[in-house]
């Protein structure tokens, strides 16, 4: 059983800051590249970012140059450092197995307000 806890969303001012973290357990993670998805009010669910198992990374369009996605295999843990941050990028993120995805775990809300 593949088991993803997201933590350290939050509630940040437009040009705030923000890290979330992803911890897996179930997997070998070193195996398995890893992505961020984010879910805003009333839109699909959109792929943000990924970072494969020889830490090449991509990120979607509306993020580049602002985000920027790492991992640590001895912690199991991938990380979002989100900066800049824009009203637009309020939403439930996610992280899951781009290849193989698992069930979605409970997500972690950031909020960009004013």
């Amino acid at each position: 059983q593949v088991q993803l806890v997201e933590s350290g969303g939050g509630l940040v001012q437009p040009g705030g800051s923000l890290r979330l973290s992803c911890a897996a357990s179930g997997i070998i993670f070193s195996m398995w590249n890893m992505g961020w998805y984010r879910q805003a009010p009333g839109k699909q669910r959109e792929w943000v970012a990924t970072v494969s198992t020889d830490d090449r990374t991509n990120y979607a369009d509306s993020v580049k140059g602002r985000f920027t996605i790492s991992r640590d295999n001895a912690k199991n843990t991938v990380y979002l450092q989100m900066n800049s941050l824009k009203p637009e990028d309020t939403a439930v993120y996610y992280c899951n197995l781009p290849s193989s995805t698992v069930t979605w775990g409970q997500g972690t809300q950031v909020t960009v307000s004013s």
